[in-house]
């Protein structure tokens, strides 16, 4: 299983450990078992937003393969903070952007976890560009094969394990709807994203698979400081926001509980968005 990624620039993903000030993971209520005797796999679960929707499925019953790309550290500490919850977990190391490596990741989840009803296409890259012409070839390459064709890949391996009642769930972006200056190959996959949640819904219906995504707004993860914002946006991240300010992973999360389980077995090709006020369209 190759764990290198194919293409890489400057320090992206990020490494949450690092950061002065954590985000925060932790569910803020008691779990309810909703997901009990279910299984799901999460790529990007290494931190941000992918590890605070693993230690929420976590605590509300589900196994957890935690797939990432070779942030180890950040990684082992989902791990703990899952099983700390009653859940078996496996770690998933890899560029689900290499189709090989993204079977290799979905098998190892199936073999190691007994089977898979989750899907959550989380991972994900953004560099900051505020002059569009200076995005590199391999820039542009990289961002699509992480953010788009790794979730096609990651999606095409589980498929034959997915059977009715099974819930795949797609992080696109407030920037698919709004449109983001400094972040236009990012949005442009953002937009991509939320195009495939719609048709592959349409698709899968009549199997009994639900495909939703969720478009979060100004979350803070290791994506922002470590290359996906410039200085400047990053002094006043989220302030422009209704709200006024940045939201944390657990604040998004419990949209994706909510798409995983049975409460939303009447929604499919839906975006929900956790952007802290800003009004988008679709």
């Amino acid at each position: 299983m190759t764990t290198e990624p194919q293409i890489h620039e400057d320090a992206l993903p990020g490494t949450e450990g690092d950061m002065a000030e954590r985000p925060q993971y932790m569910p803020r209520y008691p779990g309810s078992g909703r997901l009990e005797g279910k299984v799901a796999l999460i790529t990007g679960a290494d931190s941000g937003i992918g590890r605070a929707v693993a230690v929420l499925f976590a605590r509300e019953g589900a196994d957890i393969g935690i797939a990432y790309l070779d942030e180890h550290d950040d990684a082992e500490e989902t791990r703990v903070a899952c099983e700390a919850e009653g859940a078996q977990c496996v770690l998933l190391p890899g560029d689900i952007g290499d189709k090989a490596t993204a079977e290799g990741i979905v098998a190892k989840a199936v073999e190691t976890l007994g089977g898979l009803d989750i899907v959550v296409n989380n991972a994900g890259e953004q560099h900051a560009d505020p002059d569009f012409t200076k995005i590199t070839e391999a820039q542009l390459r990289r961002t699509f094969q992480t953010n788009i064709f790794g979730m096609f890949f990651v999606t095409q391996a589980a498929m034959p394990h997915l059977s009715s009642g099974a819930s795949i769930i797609n992080t696109t972006s407030v920037t698919s709807f709004a449109g983001e200056k400094e972040l236009i190959d990012y949005s442009s996959t953002k937009g991509a994203i939320t195009s495939f949640t719609r048709a592959l819904a349409s698709q899968l219906v009549e199997k009994g698979i639900r495909v939703n995504g969720v478009a979060p707004g100004p979350i803070w993860t290791p994506l922002n400081p470590s290359g996906g914002s410039t200085p400047e946006k990053l002094a006043t991240f989220g302030e422009s926001t209704p709200m006024g300010r940045k939201g944390q992973p657990n604040e998004v999360a419990p949209a994706y509980l909510y798409l995983a389980c049975e409460d939303a077995s009447y929604v499919t090709a839906q975006v929900l968005h956790v952007n802290g006020g800003t009004p988008v369209g679709g």
